[in-house]
């Protein structure tokens, strides 16, 4: 978990740095927060039982289409984008606290999970993903005689 929390905070320095280095002054210039589209981080729990890890989020507002859930080596991410309606000015707004745009988390998995079993659902707005673990198996060894 650290190291994603490193990763961050490095990608916001990095991010911080690009705007810096811009010169407002310039004609040429562009407006910062067209050019650098910050993606939100997605809320999750992650838990276990005997046989799976469950991740479970609330993602009310977006369509499973607008979803994409990639698994690779011991790493899950899910991606997507909730669309904010247009109808109301910025001005208009008395609060504004819902996130809006892309979202993305990647999660380390503790335990070796079997991905071709691999579900996940949406019901009243809350994205299901499950994992089966992998079993574990014994290799059986061969004994060979010298001769």
């Amino acid at each position: 978990m650290l190291k994603k929390k490193n990763k961050k905070i490095i990608e916001e320095a990095e991010l911080e740095e690009a705007r810096k280095g811009m010169d407002v002054d310039d004609d040429t210039a562009t407006d910062s927060s067209n050019d650098f589209e910050e993606e939100g981080q997605l809320s999750v729990d992650v838990y276990q039982d005997k046989d799976n890890i469950y991740i479970k989020s609330t993602i009310a507002g977006v369509e499973p289409d607008d979803l994409d859930i990639t698994f690779d080596n011991d790493m899950i991410t899910i991606r997507g984008k909730r669309q904010q309606d247009k109808s109301a000015r910025p001005e208009d707004y008395f609060y504004q606290e819902c996130y809006w745009g892309s979202f993305s988390r990647s999660i380390i998995l503790p335990v070796d999970v079997d991905e071709d079993r691999i579900e996940a659902t949406v019901k009243n707005g809350i994205l299901t993903v499950i994992l089966p673990k992998a079993k574990k198996r014994g290799i059986n060894i061969k004994r060979e005689d010298e001769e």
